[in-house]
C-alpha cells in the first residue's frame, strides 16, 4: 500500500525559505518517478515538479529558479526546496507518484501548509 507522508510547511516572510519532505513506503521508490503538487486557498491541485533521477528535473513556470526538487533513493525521501518564497506560494503541498498524477489521481497523502505572509 502506497504511503506518503509530507512535512516541513509552515509560516514564513515573503523572500524566505522552507524544505519539505515526503516520506515513502508501500512501493519500490527507487524505480519511481516522483512529482511535488499543490492546492491554493479556493483552487485545484496544481502541479509543481517532478522527479525521476537526479538529473531528470521539471518544474512549473511558476517557480522555476525558486523551488529545487531532489530524491534519497536510500532513505525513501522526496524534497523540494523552496527558496524566495512568494505570498501566491501559499498552499497545502502532497507529494505522489507521477504515474498517479498522470491518471488523475488525488495524492494519497494529508499533504502539508505552507503559508506566506507578512
Amino acid at each position: 500500500q502506497v504511503q506518503l507522508v509530507e512535512s516541513g510547511g509552515g509560516l514564513v516572510q515573503p523572500g524566505g525559505s522552507l524544505r519539505l519532505s515526503c516520506a515513502a513506503s508501500g512501493f519500490p521508490f527507487r524505480l519511481l518517478p516522483m512529482t511535488w503538487v499543490r492546492q491554493r486557498p479556493g483552487k485545484g491541485l496544481e502541479w509543481v515538479s517532478d522527479i525521476a533521477g537526479p538529473n531528470s528535473t521539471i518544474y512549473a513556470d511558476s517557480v522555476k529558479g525558486r523551488f529545487t526538487i531532489s530524491r534519497d533513493d536510500a532513505k525513501n525521501m522526496l524534497y523540494l526546496q523552496m527558496n524566495n518564497l512568494k505570498p501566491e506560494d501559499t498552499a497545502v503541498y502532497y507529494c505522489t507518484l507521477k504515474t498517479d498524477w498522470a491518471l488523475g489521481s488525488r495524492p494519497p497523502g494529508q499533504g502539508t501548509q505552507v503559508t506566506v505572509s507578512s
